[in-house]
């Protein structure tokens, strides 16, 4: 078997941590070439060591200038800032980029990957909410793929893997609710950053905990579902389901449903990813079906989270609107991890950034980074 060459963007990260464990068990398919990460450089140093990458960058300048001084015994090529970032996505060596980075800042990495002609197992699923039209149309150009990470995109490759598309009826996306699935509306308000971060199934960073407290991650789950599966929008749903034991499920025509089941444990899906089309042995914990008490389902409740309203409206117009909102939800998350605005603040500033900004049909790369900063400033405004 070919060893596969592998570069992990945001290696520092929840994605990155589990993917470098992962590779630990696949080390004699797959040689890990590059590592990016933006300031935790005393993980960083631990991880070359261990996988002795041949570049590495550093996306903050001042911890890049720092990091530089501390390694030099190892052959390696430094790059650094944002350039830094595009070109280690862009190193024709990888046969397989894992993108891990968080936010929209993982976007125009994916697009240089894809332009190259480079896979790429995505966990960035603000990618294709920002750029779906732009990462399609260079994926078509180059041959390049995608290859879900996300536990419910992932399972839904999983349950169409040798399914004849046409058959499909409907995706359902589940999620568990995160930690507001039943706490009193009125309380909203009062939610302080700790709390949001204490999801009840999920390990993951501090971003994306907030976006599945809002439930925001599951609208973005449902427009990325949109741009990978190609099935109309009304057919992709989204049930609650609190456990997170069923990752997501296919409905296909004759009324039949295949469901991927597990443990809530991230690197499953990103072996996944990284063994396309098998599934290896790996020592991950498997699911004991004597000790699931029960397994729950209930419909999403709009009106606690408004966030999946908000991704319905901008999947059905499309154009700038998702990414308006990807960018919106961006700076409101970070502005509510400083403590600046309230939890219940998040949604009302997203919907007033989707619902007043220029919209455009098309909108290009200089398009989203004109249309960033005019987002930023308006989300500070408030």
């Amino acid at each position: 078997m070919k060893i596969r060459k592998v570069t992990i963007l945001g290696s520092t990260g929840s994605i990155g941590v589990n993917a470098l464990k992962v590779i630990e068990n696949l080390k004699e398919d797959i040689r890990v070439i590059g590592l990016s990460c933006n300031k935790n450089i005393d993980l960083l140093i631990n991880q070359i060591k261990t996988f002795n990458p041949l570049y590495v960058s550093i996306a903050d300048e001042e911890t890049y200038h720092n990091f530089k001084s501390k390694i030099t015994n190892y052959n390696i090529e430094l790059l650094k800032g944002r350039n830094g970032l595009l070109e280690i996505s862009s190193i024709c060596d990888n046969d397989l980029i894992i993108n891990g980075l968080v936010g929209s800042s993982g976007m125009e990495p994916t697009l240089c990957a894809v332009k190259k002609g480079i896979n790429v197992a995505l966990a960035n699923k603000e990618s294709l909410v920002m750029a779906g039209s732009l990462i399609e149309k260079a994926m078509n150009k180059s041959g390049a793929k995608i290859f879900p990470v996300d536990s419910e995109h992932s399972a839904i490759w999983q349950c169409l893997s040798g399914e004849v598309l046409s058959d499909v009826n409907r995706l359902i996306l589940t999620g568990s609710g995160g930690p507001f699935r039943t706490r009193a509306l009125d309380t909203f308000a009062d939610i302080s950053v700790s709390e949001a971060l204490a999801h009840p199934n999920w390990e993951m960073g501090r971003k994306i905990s907030i976006d599945s407290a809002t439930m925001m991650n599951k609208g973005f789950e449902l427009i990325e579902a949109f741009w990978l599966f190609k099935l109309d929008a009304k057919k992709i749903d989204i049930i609650i389901h609190p456990q997170s034991i069923i990752h997501s499920m296919v409905e296909f025509m004759d009324s039949s449903i295949k469901a991927q089941i597990g443990v809530p444990d991230m690197k499953v899906p990103i072996q996944y990813a990284l063994t396309y089309p098998r599934h290896v042995w790996a020592p991950w914990e498997s699911l004991n079906f004597s000790k699931v008490n029960k397994l729950t389902f209930e419909d999403p409740d709009y009106n606690r989270f408004p966030c999946l309203v908000l991704a319905k409206k901008s999947l059905k117009r499309l154009g700038s609107s998702p990414t308006a909102l990807n960018l919106s939800n961006d700076y409101a998350v970070e502005r509510f991890l400083k403590g600046e605005i309230p939890f219940n603040k998040i949604h009302k500033i997203n919907k007033e950034s989707m619902d007043r900004h220029e919209w455009i049909k098309e909108p290009n790369l200089n398009d989203i980074k004109e249309l960033d900063i005019w987002i930023k400033n308006y989300v500070y405004s408030f």
